[in-house]
């Protein structure tokens, strides 16, 4: 029979828990893994008071991150983008329009946020006809902003 021991979590691992559980572990698990990783340390009350508190402050900055985030959701919801193809009579457009276009027209309006073109969420069908869209960006901590996309044709 293996003996186990307790253990303070200090990062959140899968299939252990979460950031400041106690858990009991193989005594081999702990001494090889998690403790010289620095992923858990050796339950006492001073190790556990230190893990709590190091979890309230870490959501506090999470906290205040998560509030810069919403402003940046606020500031990205107000902008439109205008993304003007060419066009054919119908207004279907020769081509589509892609995250690529969305980017730039976010950079010609003077949006100072970094985005990647990943963090985009298009329309389900490709764009490939004039008019007004909804384009989703992912942000960090759960956040999502919308932009309003507006095709026109290139006169």
């Amino acid at each position: 029979m293996a003996s186990t021991v307790e253990v303070v979590l200090k990062e959140n691992l899968e299939h252990l828990g979460s950031i400041g559980d106690v858990v009991k572990v193989r005594r081999g698990y702990a001494r090889n893994y998690l403790l010289p990783r620095g992923l858990a340390v050796v339950a006492s009350r001073g190790n556990v008071k230190q893990v709590e508190h190091e979890k309230a402050v870490q959501a506090q900055r999470i906290a205040k991150l998560r509030s810069d985030q919403e402003e940046v959701v606020a500031q990205l919801s107000k902008v439109t983008v205008m993304v003007a193809k060419e066009a054919g009579d119908d207004g279907k457009l020769f081509g589509s329009v892609t995250s690529n276009d969305v980017l730039e027209g976010l950079e010609a309006k003077g949006v100072e946020i970094e985005l990647d073109k990943k963090k985009l969420v298009m329309p389900e069908k490709a764009i490939k006809e004039v008019g007004s869209y909804e384009v989703g960006v992912k942000l960090p901590y759960g956040l999502t902003a919308t932009i309003k996309l507006e095709v026109k044709t290139r006169a």
